[in-house]
């Protein structure tokens, strides 16, 4: 009696040459294209510009000098987030309900952004990015405090 497990195994391997070419997958194990807005920017299909909807006045006032804030909140490492929503934001768990402050790197460099709640890690707007200088794949470290 032939093993029932071997004539599985070449009946799955010998599939693909019943399709006619034997190189085409079976449509469900295809992969399933998925197309997001950093997916773009990071295959050259879009560079960040054309993504930041902030206009030069918005960038000017939200890189002006700091206003006056209350105690520093604290200092987190910030991913990028979704490309596609617009303004300076800042999404933290330090916060929970929305409030104006400012993000701050080590080397002086500041922005004024809208802290958002989340429960996950920090992630900052496109235009905050940018207003920053960052690259679009930097982890930097972000002192984040609240306006008064």
């Amino acid at each position: 009696m032939k093993n029932p497990i071997l004539l599985g195994l070449m009946a799955i391997l010998l599939l693909p040459a019943c399709s006619g070419t034997g190189r085409q997958t079976m449509g469900w194990l295809a992969p399933k294209p998925q197309t997001s807005a950093l997916q773009s920017l990071a295959s050259g299909g879009q560079n960040a510009a054309q993504f930041d909807t902030a206009t030069a006045s918005q960038r000017a006032a939200a890189i002006s000098p700091a206003a006056a804030t209350s105690a520093v909140l604290g200092t987190v490492p910030v991913a990028l987030g979704a490309p596609s929503e617009p303004g300076f934001w800042l999404k933290t768990a330090l916060v929970s309900a929305p409030t104006q402050g400012r993000a701050a790197l080590a080397n002086g460099a500041g922005v004024a952004v809208t802290l958002l709640p989340s429960a996950g890690p920090a992630q900052m707007s496109l235009s905050a990015y940018r207003a920053l200088g960052l690259g679009l794949t930097e982890l930097p470290l972000v002192q984040i405090s609240q306006q008064r």
